[in-house]
């Protein structure tokens, strides 16, 4: 049995996730609570207030390092269960190798002697030039018979002690996948923590020059970046929630009947030089994506361009769209979100 194979197979998801460490996460969420935007209370359940949020993202960070150094822990303690089975099944071969061979050889020598075949051993075990005798026969029997018992005996005891640390090595490897299976659970449950959290924050930004009736005045763009209040909110908020390391592009001063030129658009680049992004980045453009449309309506998101598909607010639902000929422009490698 080897305790590796088991161990690692189960805890594989734990090591490869698409969403980024509870650390970082939770970090992101520290700096996010600075944009909140100040709300009137309602007649509706009174929303938490920034205070709260920040003590309760205290107390998450303090459970997941706890459980990021649980499940270390026991990595470090599956790394020793798995030497000690390494060298155990080493011992148990080599042991068995010279059992073998040695058995081997009592068993010839034993039926070469009761056969008479080896008379030199018959005068090392009776001391006389006679070897036929029938005492040096018995003589020979009994010394070959507790030669290969002590034999036996060491080899049975290295045997059942390989046994007995193979056997403790698989309890321990048991042992160690249930405590990863339990940290996996710990540390989903602290994900989804998280990610309420999140959308408390989000739920205390609202989109600037909404109405009461829920549509949106026009804004004009300002500031170095030439965007519009609203567009720079989205942006931010997306920017600190899921990390845009390939760049945010947004005004454009070609005037090509889009948004961009109006500051009301950005581009979330999930790749470079227009290639095609990797698996983790298409599902960063799906998460970007998917929170821009749950939040669409509080933050005054008009629609979404992602992956040659376009969802508009109005229709709350994707279409597909005409080919525009290439990965850029068919928007494969970006999520594009314009605001009203």
């Amino acid at each position: 049995m080897a305790v590796a194979s088991s161990a690692d197979r189960r805890r594989g998801p734990l090591r490869a996730r698409t969403t980024a460490p509870v650390r970082v996460l939770a970090s992101g969420l520290a700096v996010a609570l600075l944009l909140v935007v100040p709300v009137t209370a309602g007649h509706a359940d009174p929303k938490p207030t920034v205070k709260q949020l920040e003590k309760e993202l205290a107390d998450l960070q303090k459970e997941s390092d706890k459980l990021i150094e649980d499940y270390y822990h026991g990595r470090r303690e599956q790394q020793k269960a798995e030497k000690a089975e390494k060298a155990a099944r080493e011992k148990l071969d080599a042991a068995q190798k010279v059992y073998d061979r040695e058995s081997t050889e009592l068993r010839a020598l034993a039926i070469a002697e009761y056969t008479g075949g080896r008379p030199n051993q018959l005068t090392l075990v009776a001391g006389t030039e006679e070897p036929t005798s029938l005492m040096s026969r018995l003589a020979l029997t009994e010394f070959l018979v507790s030669q290969q018992e002590a034999r036996l005996s060491g080899f049975a005891q290295v045997r059942d002690g390989h046994k007995q640390a193979q056997q403790e090595a698989a309890a321990r490897a048991e042992e160690l996948d249930a405590t990863a299976d339990d940290l996996d659970g710990r540390r989903k449950k602290a994900e989804k923590l998280i990610e309420k959290i999140r959308d408390k924050i989000d739920q205390l930004h609202k989109a600037p020059g909404r109405r009461s009736d829920g549509t949106f005045l026009p804004q004009l763009p300002g500031g170095s970046d030439n965007i519009t209040p609203r567009m720079r909110l989205v942006k931010t908020l997306i920017e600190k929630r899921f990390d845009v390391p390939y760049g945010i592009g947004c005004y454009r001063a070609i005037q090509d009947g889009g948004q961009h030129p109006l500051g009301r658009a950005c581009d979330f680049m999930l790749s470079r030089g227009g290639a095609m992004p990797s698996a983790a980045e298409i599902e960063r453009g799906n998460e970007i994506a998917e929170w821009a449309i749950k939040n669409a309506k509080r933050l005054g998101i008009m629609y979404i361009i992602y992956r040659q598909r376009i969802w508009h607010v109005s229709s709350g639902a994707w279409r597909v769209m005409t080919d525009r000929g290439g990965t850029t422009a068919n928007h494969y490698d970006h999520p594009h979100i314009s605001v009203y």
